[in-house]
């Protein structure tokens, strides 16, 4: 029955979701941030067009990872200038986060892109069109729509019964908990990390920042840095890790860090950094502004009104940087029970004495039920386009 249901087609977890936003890969990184802060999406879509309309997904944005770019030491110094970039500029490379996928694929298949790193699988939607408006509906991105790792174990959580009694196992047992970690002491230069942080960006994984004893205090998060504004990048370049878990806590850095990091990018000569720091800070801030508005009704989000840097309001709150723990003896469904309630991708496991374990994440999550088929072989051919 196990196998039976992860061959059910990939669309059955389409049912619902909304059209791609989206932007172009030749839109400006100043443009993109207008766009990301004109919607109400973490994220928007990369698409390239070409001259006979045929469009490919070429990955995804957010704002944290224009903040990771601009905390290049090239654009520390001369953030304007970065913001001229374009966004495939930015784009991870040689790194395949986004994946067309054929919407009569298995959940199997879905699952292994996961598994090969994918972050999102692009579907096209379902619809009652003729064949010759379905082609050119399928032309335009906003004709389809994605899934995630999330939506796979939110999926997988509504029918836990059938894989009974791999649910209700430990996470240790089923040999779950990912020890290769990232993590930086809480007094060391958040600039280290940077690192560590674009790479939990891509794998969609968390930095911990532990104590000398290797105890777990917080941790820097991809999610809350993609709720700041891109002057988050000041703060990484000159706060310590800690300090960094309180600036993106809660949506609005405190005043004292926001002087101090003024304070440190005036001792260090980062005169256009702080110039970006200082007008955002006396920008006035508009929270209601339309999502979009273009010739393709949902899509792509309009840059229009951007200023050199794209200053506007984002529609939601950071999240809180509360760290979610589990212990080795979790078992595996309250993990994912944890996982889906807090909205994170990765769950700190610690020990009795508070230190730091491992890790379990969505893609660990989804290795145990790809385990369930390890024999079953599907049928090849329903992936295109990467």
């Amino acid at each position: 029955m196990a196998v039976s249901f992860l061959n059910r087609e990939v669309s059955d977890l389409c049912l619902g979701k909304p059209a791609l936003r989206w932007i172009n890969a030749d839109a400006t990184v100043s443009e993109a941030l207008t766009a990301l802060k004109r919607s109400e999406e973490t994220y928007l879509s990369v698409w390239k067009c070409c001259a006979d309309e045929s469009c490919v997904c070429l990955g995804k944005i957010c704002t944290a990872d224009v903040i990771c770019f601009l905390c290049r030491k090239e654009n520390l110094v001369n953030p304007f200038k970065a913001f001229e970039a374009t966004v495939s500029d930015i784009l991870p490379k040689g790194v395949f986060v986004v994946r067309h996928l054929d919407p009569k694929s298995s959940l199997l298949e879905a699952i292994d892109c996961i598994l090969e790193g994918a972050q999102n699988l692009v579907i096209p939607i379902q619809n009652q069109k003729s064949t010759y408006s379905r082609k050119k509906f399928l032309n335009k991105p906003s004709s389809y729509c994605w899934i995630t790792s999330e939506d796979v174990i939110r999926f997988l959580l509504n029918s836990i019964g059938i894989f009974s009694p791999i649910p209700t196992s430990t996470i240790e047992s089923l040999n779950v908990i990912e020890r290769d970690i990232m993590t930086v002491h809480y007094h060391d230069p958040a600039i280290s990390a940077l690192d560590y942080i674009t790479r939990a960006l891509v794998q969609q994984t968390l930095v911990a920042v532990v104590d000398v004893e290797n105890r777990i205090i917080g941790e820097i998060s991809p999610l809350s840095l993609a709720c700041c504004d891109e002057t988050a990048a000041a703060a990484i370049a000159t706060l310590s890790a800690g300090d960094l878990m309180s600036y993106m806590d809660y949506g609005g850095p405190p005043e004292d860090l926001v002087e101090m990091v003024k304070m440190k990018l005036e001792e260090r000569n980062f005169g256009a950094m702080l110039e970006l720091v200082e007008e955002y800070a006396h920008s006035t801030v508009s929270s209601s502004s339309s999502c979009c508005s273009s010739e393709d009704e949902l899509g792509p989000v309009s840059s229009s009104g951007s200023s050199r840097h794209g200053k506007a309001g984002r529609h939601f709150p950071a999240r809180s940087s509360e760290t979610i723990l589990c212990n080795p003896r979790s078992s595996l469904v309250a993990v994912m029970i944890q996982a889906l309630a807090h909205r994170v991708s990765c769950i700190w496991v610690v020990g009795e004495d508070h230190t730091l374990v491992g890790a379990v994440t969505f893609a660990g999550m989804l290795k145990v039920f790809r385990s369930v088929a390890r024999d079953h072989k599907p049928e090849s051919g329903n992936l295109f386009m990467q």
